[in-house]
């Protein structure tokens, strides 16, 4: 007689907390412990006590009875792009897309208020600091970072300008929310992003969003020149660039719940 398979373990808990966590979206960005207990069909103390543990780790706030996640929840979603493989995706586009522009090129994603760089060619040393995969830098002194904040869900992106530590690295960069926002209504306008001596004197870089099978933004890809190079960013490098993050985007693996890509 064959024994009968035993039942898959799970731990309710987890279970409990990821439909809490899956209950917010563009259209419910903000509710109430009730209004989550409604949509998940948990009860009110056990809500209550995944949104306590949630506000407790930094993942999501409450203000008034009202509560929304924060931009740190994208940490969970860092887990599953190195599941994919996605610095191993877009290594060989950054690759040709250096070679067609004889220029650095990275790959970035955000991690909380930063981005860290997960992808890298190098044609040679143009900040007075090495960058290598693993290296952070605030998002919004930085050509990635803009086009990454520009892609969270306005909920997101309202709680992080509201949280924002921003210092001006340089003269003439960027130094308040109100600024950033509006900087970041632009990057969305036109789907890229540039920063000219922002981050460091003498560095100029221009940027363009991966995405997902949703069209969400999942990662952002930049070539890195000099002042000295005397390059149009939009007109020399812009172009080539479009290019490499479309790519990059196609050759991603699509959720199964996604719609096709071009639908």
């Amino acid at each position: 007689m064959t024994e009968a398979p035993a039942p898959v373990e799970s731990i309710q808990s987890l279970t409990r907390g990821l439909a809490v966590i899956r209950a917010f979206d563009a259209e419910h960005a903000s509710m109430t412990l009730a209004d989550v207990a409604r949509r998940t069909g948990l009860s009110r103390a056990t809500v209550r006590r995944v949104l306590a543990t949630l506000v407790a780790e930094g993942y999501a706030v409450g203000d008034d009875g009202q509560f929304r996640l924060r931009p740190r929840i994208l940490e969970l979603g860092f887990a599953y792009l190195s599941a994919l493989g996605l610095p191993a995706v877009a290594q060989p586009h950054l690759e040709e897309l250096s070679r067609r522009v004889e220029e650095s090129t990275s790959l970035a994603v955000l991690d909380g208020p930063d981005i860290v760089y997960v992808a890298r060619v190098a044609t040679r040393r143009i900040m007075s600091v090495q960058i290598t995969v693993g290296t952070r830098f605030p998002a919004y002194a930085t050509s990635m970072g803009r086009v990454l904040l520009a892609g969270l869900p306005d909920d997101a992106l309202t709680d992080y300008l509201a949280r924002a530590e921003i210092s001006p690295r340089t003269p003439g960069a960027i130094g308040d929310a109100d600024t950033l926002r509006k900087t970041l209504d632009t990057v969305r306008s036109r789907g890229w992003a540039a920063v000219d001596q922002e981050l460091e004197r003498g560095l100029r870089s221009i940027a363009a969003p991966v995405l997902d099978g949703t069209g969400a933004t999942v990662a952002a890809v930049n070539v890195s020149t000099t002042v000295a190079g005397d390059r149009e960013l939009a007109d020399d490098l812009l172009p080539d660039l479009l290019a490499c993050t479309r790519a990059i985007t196609a050759d991603l693996p699509v959720p199964a719940s996604a719609p096709p890509r071009g639908a």
